[in-house]
């Protein structure tokens, strides 16, 4: 019997939760006013946010240098945990896709994260081109994200 509380069936619903609140919407007036009104809860909740993606990437920093190999399946099991989690983290930031680079941003998140979830577990193949696409896939978002969100973060303190 599939545990309940999966990676993928976590990540789904986290998603779709976020996809309601946007679409309905349901706002909590509280968080709004927070994330539109405090400069210091933008930058400590971006902060949070950037230190999430920072994090994802110490899987793959854990397989390539080798003093760090022995930890890197743990590390995997984790990466897919935190990234389910991911919905919660962008919520908390922000409650809206936003505009331009900020959509573009937003739209890669949470199609990594997507991504992430519906990983080699769930589609339980061996063929080596399904986990290259995957993998390729997966880390060609991943520096995308990187880059947009610095340049994000540029943005946001050049223009104070």
């Amino acid at each position: 019997m599939k545990p309940i509380f999966s990676v993928f069936n976590l990540g789904l619903l986290l998603f779709l939760g976020y996809l309601i609140q946007y679409f309905i919407p349901i706002k909590w007036e509280w968080l709004l006013d927070l994330q539109e009104n405090h400069q210091m809860y933008k930058r400590w909740s971006g902060l949070a946010l950037s230190m999430f993606i920072v994090f994802q990437w110490v899987l793959t920093i854990s397989r390539i240098w080798k003093p760090l190999k022995k930890y890197s399946v743990k590390l995997t099991n984790i990466h897919k945990w935190i990234g389910a989690l991911s919905p919660i983290l962008f919520y908390v930031h922000v409650m809206n896709f936003g505009y331009g680079y900020l959509a573009l941003l937003s739209y890669l998140f949470f199609a990594n994260m997507l991504l992430g979830v519906v990983n080699l577990d769930v589609l339980k193949s061996k063929k080596e081109w399904v986990f290259q696409s995957w993998m390729i896939s997966h880390v060609a978002f991943s520096v995308v994200i990187t880059f947009l969100s610095i340049f994000h973060i540029g943005v946001v303190f050049y223009y104070k």
